[in-house]
């Protein structure tokens, strides 16, 4: 099976400072977090707060899903935590 994002649904972390959502390989759920950097980075001017961090998700999200699933291709892990380099 491929990672697919049938939840479009997202949350900000305040304490870790990133956004989570997740996807899904047949049954099993993966977690994924982008980090507020890497949001600053593909968002320049973004507000740093939630409302920011999340619109600047809302518009880049299909960026960030290709992403998300380049990195899942790669090791076919549980959970990830994308970060600026990530989105080179």
């Amino acid at each position: 099976m491929s990672l697919t994002f049938p939840n479009r649904s997202r949350s900000y972390d305040e304490a870790g400072k990133r956004i989570r959502f997740v996807g899904h390989d047949g049954m099993f759920q993966i977690s994924f977090s982008v980090a507020a950097d890497a949001m600053s980075k593909m968002r320049p001017g973004t507000a740093a707060n939630e409302a920011g961090y999340l619109a600047a998700f809302d518009t880049e999200s299909n960026a960030i899903r290709d992403v998300a699933s380049k990195a899942y291709d790669r090791t076919r892990k549980s959970m990830y935590v994308l970060t600026a380099a990530d989105f080179g």
